[in-house]
């Protein structure tokens, strides 16, 4: 069996989780999140408990089985604590600010690059350079903070640009000037 699938997941008090024709709906503190799992994967909902079964040992219901798991455990996780993601601004005159509905960030270009904020995505700055994101949907998250990575990725000579907070960027030695000279 999947090692990731066969484990239970445990529903806290307060998060009700319903079934209904292969879409899982999780119902929490936080919110709401919906989401369709493949159609051979069985879900059994016991008192407090979400046990998923497969129906043979077939390659592609094995990698099935744990995706299913891995999706509800993530959905429950989310409506009960949610997700973050921070990212940190490295560089001189490099800062960000949250405008209305949009994420401005000024990170070397000729104007400050406006990102519009998904629906269900909360983001603070905190001292101009940190920015969080945080949600219920892990999925739209953490693609909020590529796209925000993405925008000036970390450069390895200087290390100036847009990095998770626990990212560590390799640094390299540029140019030496030699001595010998012909």
């Amino acid at each position: 069996m999947s090692r990731v699938g066969k484990q239970p997941i445990s529903v806290p008090s307060g998060v009700d989780v319903k079934l209904d024709d292969g879409r899982v709906t999780v119902k929490g503190p936080k919110g709401q999140l919906a989401q369709r799992i493949p159609t051979q994967i069985e879900m059994q909902v016991d008192d407090g408990s979400l046990q998923f079964k497969r129906p043979d040992d077939k390659k592609e219901s094995r990698a099935l089985h744990g995706l299913a798991r891995a999706l509800v455990a993530n959905m429950v996780h989310g409506v009960t604590q949610g997700f973050v993601k921070e990212l940190t601004i490295v560089g001189v005159g490099y800062r960000a600010q949250v405008s209305g509905k949009n994420l401005q960030l000024s990170v070397g270009y000729s104007n400050p690059v406006d990102m519009p904020i998904p629906e269900g995505i909360q983001v603070s700055v905190d001292q101009n350079t940190n920015v969080k994101i945080e949600g219920i949907d892990k999925q739209a998250v953490g693609q909020f903070a590529a796209e925000v990575r993405k925008v000036r990725p970390p450069e390895p000579y200087k290390g100036k640009g847009i990095r998770y907070a626990d990212e560590h960027v390799r640094r390299k030695v540029g140019k030496a000037a030699t001595g010998a000279g012909a």
